[in-house]
């Protein structure tokens, strides 16, 4: 009687927001099919591998490359078999969505994330997000399940900007914070006669609808949610079982070019070279000492000479990248004011000194989720595996997410990764953790589709 009295006094709304915090969907996730789908899909640009198991390899399935159509093949297909809709818009965004019961126009709630990989990455960054979101709707499909809203999953092109360098590319046009014609104008690392426009056309994957979240030209999205192994220690060392993401770091990626002078290095001697080895090495150096001074972060994983260097020859020019993160945007700037001051200083330093020029490549500001999607991910976190299983985390990488939060409500969910490693051939989440984070996931979108007006 009482809950009956209940369910008269509120509204739909309302009993759906009441609900959602308390029965959870009653739905189970098919961990099995989970990680069959995960590995059997991983043959598709298999690589580097480290162990005798069938799994025990890498990947290396950069954006774009036959082994990325493949995969997106199959994926368009699979949707399609539980009766979703796939879009696909010009810069290759696969939207999947499943009609909710409402028959609502509302854009859809996207559980998103990417397919391609780093040169030496692993088998979860980014392929778990998609694959858990596809296993979600393999579940309410079983199940006879059907969301009030729409529903359905994204996979984002060239998250990682690991063979058109510029990562998060596809989310930014689609939020428009990168211009679409500069994005297809990316080349490839390997080949400067293949663009990312030229590759998404041979493999039939640039579409008809604009890539933009405007709802007259492109495919706005209502809420994106992303599961993500977290690419760091901190819910192994603390013993958490899911991160719930507030927020991400901002981060500015520049490139240095430090011009120096050809000489032999038998017979020139130290104060009369121009070297910009040495220069940019004591700028890398430079920029760690900043960088812990203000409890940054600052990186350099790319640093190249010219094909004509010598062993016994001081180079001409080195070029070298320089990756600053940090959760407050003024302290990104701080770190890159001071360190470009250090390497002026530096360039005067030895011998007849050198020059130096740089670009900013990547700009990412801060980003703080939206507190709604936050909360649903919360309640789903606690009503799996409770209050004291689950903490807040701020995401030091970047992700789609980033994006997708400038134009529609988003969260991300972590699950723990083996000793934090990524972007590495032995990055590994265990099975476990998997089924849990994807579990999160249903929960999560259930949710926040009850509290959705």
């Amino acid at each position: 009687m009482f809950g009956r009295t209940i369910t008269r006094q509120l509204s739909p709304t309302a009993l759906r927001r009441s609900l959602s915090t308390t029965s959870g969907s009653r739905l189970k996730i098919n961990s099995d099919r989970l990680l069959e789908t995960l590995h059997s899909t991983c043959e598709w640009g298999a690589a580097h591998r480290y162990g005798e198991g069938p799994t025990e390899t890498g990947m290396a399935r950069l954006c774009l490359t036959d082994d990325d159509a493949k995969v997106r093949r199959w994926l368009q297909d699979e949707a399609e078999k539980l009766g979703c809709m796939v879009t696909i818009d010009q810069m290759g965004n696969m939207f999947a969505r499943q009609q909710g019961s409402l028959g609502s126009p509302a854009p859809m709630t996207a559980m998103g994330s990417h397919l391609d990989t780093q040169p030496r990455g692993g088998r979860y960054d980014g392929i778990l997000g998609v694959l858990a979101a596809l296993e979600v709707l393999r579940t309410m499909k079983e199940h006879g399940f059907r969301t009030n809203y729409d529903i359905g999953l994204v996979n984002w092109t060239n998250e990682e900007g690991a063979r058109f360098p510029k990562s998060m590319c596809s989310s930014g046009v689609w939020a428009g914070a990168i211009p679409v014609e500069s994005a297809w104008g990316l080349t490839d690392i390997f080949n400067p006669a293949v663009t990312l426009r030229s590759e998404l056309e041979r493999h039939g994957f640039f579409g008809q609808v604009a890539c933009s979240n405007d709802p007259a030209t492109g495919y706005p999205l209502g809420a994106h949610f992303e599961l993500h192994i977290e690419q760091g220690p901190i819910l192994e060392e603390a013993g958490k079982s899911v991160g719930v993401v507030r927020g991400a770091q901002g981060y500015r990626w520049l490139t240095i070019t430090v011009a120096g002078r050809d000489a032999h290095t038998g017979t020139t001697p130290l104060a009369a070279r121009r070297d910009p080895v040495l220069a940019a090495s004591k700028m890398i150096v430079a920029s760690n000492v900043v960088a812990k001074k203000y409890g940054a972060l600052a990186s350099t994983g790319v640093m190249k000479l010219p094909r004509s260097s010598s062993t016994n020859t001081v180079a001409s020019d080195v070029t070298f990248t320089l990756d600053i993160r940090h959760s407050q945007d003024r302290i990104v700037h701080a770190v890159q004011d001071e360190s470009l001051q250090a390497f002026a200083d530096i360039a005067h330093e030895d011998g007849k000194g050198v020059s130096f020029d740089w670009t900013l490549d990547t700009d990412s500001a801060a980003v703080e989720f939206d507190e709604t999607c936050i909360k649903a991910v919360q309640d789903a976190a606690t009503h799996l595996v409770g209050a004291d299983q689950w903490m807040e985390v701020t995401s030091g990488a970047g992700h789609d997410s980033v994006y997708t939060s400038r134009h529609c409500p988003t969260a991300m969910i972590f699950v723990p990764c083996k000793e934090g490693v990524s972007h590495h051939p032995e990055e590994y989440c265990s099975p476990a953790d998997c089924a849990l984070g994807t579990q999160t996931l249903l929960e999560a979108v259930v949710n926040y589709d009850r509290r959705r007006e």
